[in-house]
């Protein structure tokens, strides 16, 4: 939350009463909060008392000059961001405060208002940044929260520290996971915790696109640029311009997109369908899949060069039937939201459906955990959430899926015929694929079935299939079948 100017506090530290008094008026003026001391002990039982976001010190005053004032500071773990005043003379002196002693800037007296102003500014900003960011990492250290995510399980933890660490840098930062896993949560838990939080987050769906327009959405057009540009319209990149774009399932990019964006990552520089005048960047890049791009990238249809720009820091993003753990926090923050949302009065879960969500694999991953939460909120308004406000069967059902070239494909939860991966049975031409199956495990299912009815024939499995035969080797491999070459 951004703090106005009448909530930020300034304290003024000089031993000259009329140059104290002058610049207290001065900042009153602006709209601070002022406090002021004579010299440095006094501030400091004045910082004691009352906390403060910004200190405006003079360097020579009897009994603690302001270089002794920043070195108790320092030793006590370092105290608000401190403006040094200096006289003609002493610049040695001040620049030496700001290398060994932290502060934040020197300015020579007679010091000049509008320079003045300006550092106030920025050193309050720097304040609120630091405050902002002690919160959430107090959030986290107390209650495994970080931003709009939740876990206090090993491997979350580990995300928060991914996160945490390469918030303050500039680096592209790729997040990999499943679908409903939170990929969008954590870019935007990097700009909250980045020097950035002030400017606009943008985030553009790569797959919700038609190719025609990609381009134009993230690069921005000019009136005229194609049939239908009535008016010159800013893409994403200008939009976020001084703050972060995230560039969410980028793995379904056209490779020509690909390109132009690869020049814009190395130039910094944008230009507008149909401009002529190239724009300044300085913007920061996230960009999320929900499939590794190693196999997009064999196949070709991702840039390697793109890929290695785009993954400098990867944070991968656990599926939640990794972190099973993390349920019943997850379910507390879900109720909380979701009641404020519909005005109910929903208090927790009873026994046997925190055990029902616990046992359920969750292949939708939070976002289908969610959903389920959401409608048993509705249904049940107020008290506990029971098992007849989960969905009907709720982790127990299998579902159906067409079959390929006459093969037969049914859902049951019960009959396991052939033995294959967890939860996806089959027998002759039919597979059985049970609810809370990964993708991963559905599709190597179906994969090991097709051979089976080709009599191990590659190029008609994967012409059932649909994919090339390049794709069905990678995906033996993957599999780590004996026979895949």
């Amino acid at each position: 939350m951004e703090t106005s100017r009448a909530t930020t506090r300034v304290l003024v530290v000089d031993d000259e009463e009329s140059q104290r008094t002058a610049l207290a008026s001065m900042l009153a003026l602006w709209g601070y909060a002022v406090e002021t001391a004579a010299d440095g002990q006094e501030a400091l039982d004045r910082l004691a008392a009352t906390p403060v976001h910004v200190i405006v010190t003079d360097m020579m005053m009897p009994r603690m000059d302001g270089r002794e004032l920043l070195k108790r500071l320092k030793e006590q773990g370092g105290g608000p961001p401190a403006i040094v005043q200096t006289a003609f003379g002493n610049l040695e002196s001040a620049v030496a405060a700001i290398h060994d002693l932290g502060a934040f800037w020197f300015l020579e007296k007679p010091v000049q208002s509008q320079a003045l102003r300006m550092l106030i500014e920025r050193a309050a900003a720097q304040e609120r940044l630091a405050e902002h960011a002690e919160r959430l990492e107090r959030q986290l250290s107390y209650h495994g929260v970080l931003g709009e995510m939740t876990g206090a399980s090993p491997r979350m933890q580990e995300v928060f520290a991914l996160i945490q660490q390469v918030a303050p840098s500039r680096a592209a930062v790729l997040v990999t996971g499943e679908s409903g896993t939170g990929k969008e949560l954590a870019a935007r838990a990097i700009h909250t915790l980045s020097p950035r939080r002030a400017s606009p987050f943008v985030a553009i769906n790569c797959a919700a696109l038609p190719d025609t327009l990609i381009e134009s959405e993230l690069f921005g057009h000019e009136k005229g640029a194609f049939t239908g540009a009535l008016e010159r319209r800013a893409g994403c990149f200008e939009l976020a311009q001084n703050g972060t774009v995230l560039l969410d399932e980028i793995g379904d990019m056209p490779l020509g997109t690909q390109a132009k964006l690869l020049r814009v990552l190395e130039d910094q520089r944008v230009r507008r369908l149909g401009g002529k005048n190239e724009i300044q960047l300085d913007v920061r890049v996230i960009a999320s899949t929900n499939a590794p791009l190693d196999a997009a990238m064999r196949d070709g249809k991702f840039r390697e060069d793109l890929f290695y720009r785009l993954n400098v820091f990867p944070i991968p993003l656990p599926a939640l039937r990794e972190r099973k753990e993390d349920i019943p926090a997850l379910l507390s923050a879900l109720l909380a939201d979701i009641n404020r949302k519909h005005g109910t009065k929903v208090t927790e879960a009873d026994a046997e459906v925190l055990s029902r969500l616990t046992a359920y694999a969750w292949p939708g991953n939070v976002r289908e955990l969610r959903n389920v939460i959401e409608r048993a909120v509705i249904l049940a308004a107020e008290g506990p959430i029971k098992a007849a406000h989960l969905p009907p069967n709720f982790g127990g059902q299998a579902f159906a899926v067409a079959a390929p070239m006459g093969m037969s494909m049914s859902g049951t939860a019960a009959g396991i015929a052939m033995e294959g991966p967890a939860g996806i049975t089959g027998a002759a031409h039919e597979l059985r694929v049970l609810v809370g199956s990964t993708i991963e495990q559905a599709e190597r299912g179906l994969i090991e079935l097709t051979l089976e009815h080709t009599k191990n024939n590659r190029t008609r499995a994967a012409d059932i299939l649909g994919i090339s035969q390049k794709t069905l080797f990678n995906k033996l491999r993957e599999y780590g079948t004996q026979d895949a070459g």
